[in-house]
């Protein structure tokens, strides 16, 4: 992973990004760009007969406060040690992530938190799910990001699940441990065991278990197994069909970001 974009802007997710995105850049050497969009709606205000303006006043407070930001972020980036630039666009967030995720290995957003639970949940799942680069989605909290410690990957044979798989082969090359979980009768023709085989020819030992569902949802056996292993970071696919925010997600999908507390890369 040689180039992590970073949503950049200022929000209650904003310090764990911060912390856990210079932690990526410095474990895989990589250059880390800071991604800051002035959404449209933010200075768009609406007339009582149904016109649309931007008022002069508030788009320069906008502005002062955003650059207010970037300069004591750039500020610290310079004592960070890892190569970095910053890019500002107006848009919509989830569409300029996109789009700025072209050439990029690794894109860091947030989990939704008790401040702005609906829109991370909206926004980190329309990037995962229409982007073609993995998102490593942060819980609130969690400043670290312990490469070195044990992984968990969610397994269902799915192609999602093995697009996950394979993005986050730079990070379980790191992982003191590596296991391939699946839940019973949540998965197709590709087992476990298939997943540890391919691991293993990139160098990767792992271990692989199918766990009983036992009337639980899957999101609560991967994440009691995640808590039982010590898993620093959790990798699944995202599952989901269509743009609508209601119906984006899959419910596994859906209850692992809203639920979990530890790092979660995710991949369509």
């Amino acid at each position: 992973m040689k180039s992590i974009l970073l949503y950049a802007n200022d929000d209650s997710g904003f310090e764990e990004r911060l912390s856990i995105a210079v932690q990526a850049a410095s474990g895989f050497a990589a250059h880390l760009s800071c991604l800051q969009v002035t959404p449209f709606d933010a200075f768009i205000m609406a007339e009582p007969f149904g016109g649309m303006y931007a008022l002069a006043t508030v788009v320069e407070q906008l502005r002062e406060k955003e650059q207010a930001h970037r300069t004591a972020v750039e500020a610290r980036l310079k004592s960070a040690e890892v190569d970095w630039d910053w890019q500002h666009y107006e848009g919509q967030p989830a569409n300029m992530i996109v789009q700025c995720a072209r050439l990029a290995d690794l894109v860091i957003l947030s989990l939704p938190n008790r401040q702005d639970a609906v829109h991370f949940l909206a926004l980190t799942a329309d990037v995962a799910l229409h982007a073609r680069t993995p998102v490593l989605a942060v819980p609130e909290r969690h400043p670290r990001l312990e490469l070195a410690g044990p992984a968990v990957v969610a397994w269902n044979g799915s192609s999602e699940s093995a697009h996950a798989l394979r993005s986050s082969l730079p990070m379980l090359r790191k992982a003191s441990s590596v296991h391939i979980i699946s839940v019973s009768g949540d998965h197709s023709d590709l087992s476990g065991g298939d997943a540890t085989a391919y691991l293993a020819r990139h160098g990767i030992t792992a271990k692989s278990r199918e766990l009983p569902r036992a009337g639980h949802s899957v999101a609560d056996v991967l994440l009691e197994a995640a808590s039982a292993l010590n898993a620093q970071y959790l990798v699944a696919g995202a599952y989901g069909h269509t743009r609508i925010r209601e119906a984006i997600l899959g419910g596994a999908t859906r209850d692992l970001l809203t639920r979990i507390k530890l790092p979660l890369l995710l991949a369509h």
